[in-house]
């Protein structure tokens, strides 16, 4: 998206009203105000892998126990992968009561356990292995894997940069086309936002395959992160 607007009258304009994406700015004469979006595409630094652990028992003591046994093989998996568990984080443990719906009054027939966990790897190579040993050893109904970039102040800064690139790019443009020669910059302002791309959760039971098949992310690339930035800037004009 690119917007120009110019300011060339011998007098000033006081509180400029622009469009409703442009802040409002008191724009000079002689000056040439535009805007101009940018991007960057980073690859991601860390593995985010999320699953709900759950267990039903008649007895609210024997769900939890149950939980907390899945809660330990989780330990075991990723001890086994030399991943320290400290790099889990691990919510509260729900306790719910579970009825049987039917005609009359529903039935009590237990409880049901809860928690979710949230695992972040920063060696892709582990992935496809820790995602494995967990759907074998049925931990999580269901698993959800994403890409993210943590560091992301380098790549926002590129985005800015790609962005005010173009915008002194089509200010130079109108500036020669006019006659004139574009001057330094009087006032600039900028957004920026990361694409989040959703990912589909998975049921852990599909991820299972014979030992001899590849992991399910091995070979594949992840996918970038697209950070992108909209400047506004107001040059003067010689």
């Amino acid at each position: 998206m690119k917007s120009v607007f110019w300011v060339l009258a011998p007098v000033i304009f006081a509180a400029a009203s622009f469009a409703q994406d442009h802040p409002s700015l008191t724009a000079a004469a002689n000056t040439v105000y535009v805007g101009a979006d940018g991007k960057f595409e980073s690859a991601p630094d860390t593995a985010v892998i999320q699953l709900d652990i759950w267990a039903q028992e008649e007895t609210s003591q024997a769900a939890y126990q149950h939980a907390a046994k899945d809660t330990e093989q989780l330990r075991q998996v990723m001890r086994a992968n030399g991943i320290d568990p400290k790099a889990a984080t691990i919510g509260f443990f729900s306790v719910l009561p579970a009825y049987e719906y039917g005609k009359g009054k529903p039935k009590l027939i237990g409880y049901k356990v809860s928690t979710d966990v949230t695992l972040k790897l920063k060696d892709f190579s582990k992935v496809g292995p820790v995602t494995q040993q967990l759907a074998d050893a049925n931990l999580g109904e269901q698993q959800r894997l994403n890409y993210t970039l943590e560091n992301i102040d380098e790549a926002k800064n590129k985005a800015v940069e790609d962005a005010y690139r173009r915008a002194r790019n089509s200010a130079e443009t109108l500036a020669r086309a006019s006659g004139r020669a574009l001057g330094e910059l009087s006032y600039a302002s900028v957004d920026t936002f990361e694409n989040q791309r959703p990912m589909p959760m998975f049921k852990a039971h599909a991820l299972s395959t014979a030992s001899a098949a590849p992991a399910t992310t091995e070979e594949f690339t992840p996918q970038t992160v697209l950070v992108t930035a909209h400047v506004n800037a107001l040059f003067n004009l010689k």
